[in-house]
């Protein structure tokens, strides 16, 4: 299966992936700009009648970056989709993305062929993101157009395979568009990611530290500030095992080393119009590739720094 044409106006094979709270428009069309996919998750948009304003901007912004720029356009955006039953606006951001003509969603939580079959009805494309070779099947059986694995170390909700062993399985039988998550923060692991076999990187943590990110100065400084040893693994705050900054855990008065298990009945995604914030929003997000990350600076010139890299190590590796 051939990659999409629609990432073929990417200068660098990266999607920025949806953020908790810190994705939102200037974040996603500096990323676009930037030239890499930028995302956000549709429940940021609060209330919900924000999610068509959001879109309306990107779409503009993009189109006019576009005409002042043909000679290099946008990358395309992406929207993620929760599809865990407790989320009461899939359905309605579902519609709001149809009238956008959102070009990729990418869903977690549930992968549903219907969801599919909508998106490919305007012309869109679906990534499902999945944490072992059994979900991966399931997500391409119901008509999910790639994947999207979420390997040991990634930030947010993450797996505990390695990247290694789920790029293995996973393309021993699918050959459709694939990206890795998992601790990618500089060029030469977005180019180790394309030799262990995937198409894209999938990166988050990075841009936690970016003037266009929807995040507490505090919380920029955590991620310039901290190391994969200050990374913990838990399914405290969501029912769902992800990777949590130390200190949010400690500022939050809970013991990092001590912490209860969580329970998946607890996941509630619920969205509906209000924008009370959820208990645990102060417990910050970010994965263990975070020691490469030594300053807070612009989208621009974050990308144009993987750039770099990734052409120093691809000439490190054919020179």
């Amino acid at each position: 299966m051939s990659i999409p044409a629609i990432f073929d106006r990417l200068r660098l094979p990266v999607i920025g992936s949806p953020l908790f709270i810190i994705s939102g428009p200037e974040l996603v069309i500096a990323q676009c700009k930037a030239g890499i996919v930028g995302s956000f998750p549709a429940l940021n948009a609060r209330p919900a009648a924000m999610l068509d304003e959001w879109l309306h901007r990107i779409t503009e912004e993009l189109a006019a970056h576009n005409h002042a720029h043909p000679d290099r356009p946008a990358a395309p955006f992406a929207v993620n989709q929760i599809v865990h039953r407790s989320n009461d606006r899939l359905e309605a951001d579902m519609a709001v993305c149809a009238k956008w003509q959102v070009p990729i969603v990418i869903t977690s939580l549930g992968a549903r062929e219907d969801l599919n079959t909508a998106v490919h009805g305007w012309g869109g494309i679906t990534l499902h993101d999945v944490i072992d070779d059994r979900f991966a099947r399931k997500a391409v059986e119901k008509g999910a157009d790639g994947l999207i694995a979420v390997a040991a170390g990634a930030g947010g909700h993450a797996g505990r395979q390695s990247p290694f062993a789920l790029i293995s399985e996973i393309r021993a039988w699918f050959d459709g568009p694939l990206a890795l998550s998992g601790a990618i923060a500089t060029g030469g692991a977005i180019l180790a990611a394309r030799a262990m076999g995937a198409d894209f990187a999938y990166i988050g943590s990075p841009f936690i530290a970016t003037d266009e990110a929807n995040a507490d100065a505090a919380y920029k400084q955590a991620v310039v500030d901290s190391r994969a040893a200050d990374i913990v693994y838990s399914d405290l705050f969501t029912g769902v095992h992800g990777n949590y900054l130390r200190a949010s855990i400690v500022a939050a008065g809970l013991d990092p080393d001590d912490l209860p298990q969580g329970d998946l009945k607890t996941m509630d995604f619920g969205g509906g119009n209000g924008s009370k914030p959820k208990a645990w929003r102060d417990i910050w997000g970010a994965g263990q590739g975070i020691g490469a990350i030594d300053a807070v600076e612009s989208v621009a010139s974050r990308v144009e720094r993987f750039a770099r890299e990734y052409d120093t190590a691809r000439t490190r590796l054919t020179g």
